[in-house]
């Protein structure tokens, strides 16, 4: 959480660039252990990326996928854009952005259920910047009791 996808053309971006983009994304989610901020990007081969029915190479589409904390408003999407505009208006290529956002019941890391957003747990999580084990079985059934209170 959270899983950002760049299809791009394989020169789209330096490798300089492409770390840029990761970091700008991952100061963005500051509230959040660095280590569960996901950038991939997707070499598409011009020939194999099209827009309006004809091959583009400067076109770049994002998809990002929130495991947890789902995105509710616009000016969120707004701000996450204007952290990326350098490599994006600023390139002067064409984009596309798609948020979705996951239900976090189905979402681990590490074989483990995700500690409660800000919870004392999830802060050992974000010092540690790794998954650590954390409460046990029946102290999660009650943190998720105590959630739909």
């Amino acid at each position: 959480m959270p899983f950002h996808r760049f299809y791009c053309s394989p020169n789209l971006y330096t490798k300089e660039e492409k770390q840029a983009i990761a970091q700008a994304i991952t100061k963005f989610y500051s509230r959040l252990p660095p280590f569960l901020v996901l950038v991939n990007f997707i070499d598409v081969d011009k020939d194999n990326f099209y827009v309006g029915g004809e091959p583009n190479d400067k076109y770049l589409r994002i998809n990002v996928q929130h495991s947890a904390n789902p995105v509710q408003t616009r000016a969120w999407v707004e701000a996450y854009e204007k952290a990326l505009e350098p490599f994006t208006k600023g390139k002067g290529i064409g984009w596309e952005l798609q948020m979705t956002n996951e239900d976090p019941l189905f979402w681990n890391a590490n074989g483990m259920h995700v500690p409660p957003f800000l919870s004392e747990d999830y802060m050992k999580w974000k010092e540690l910047n790794r998954p650590v084990e954390w409460g046990t079985a029946v102290e999660l059934e009650e943190a998720g009791s105590k959630k739909d209170e």
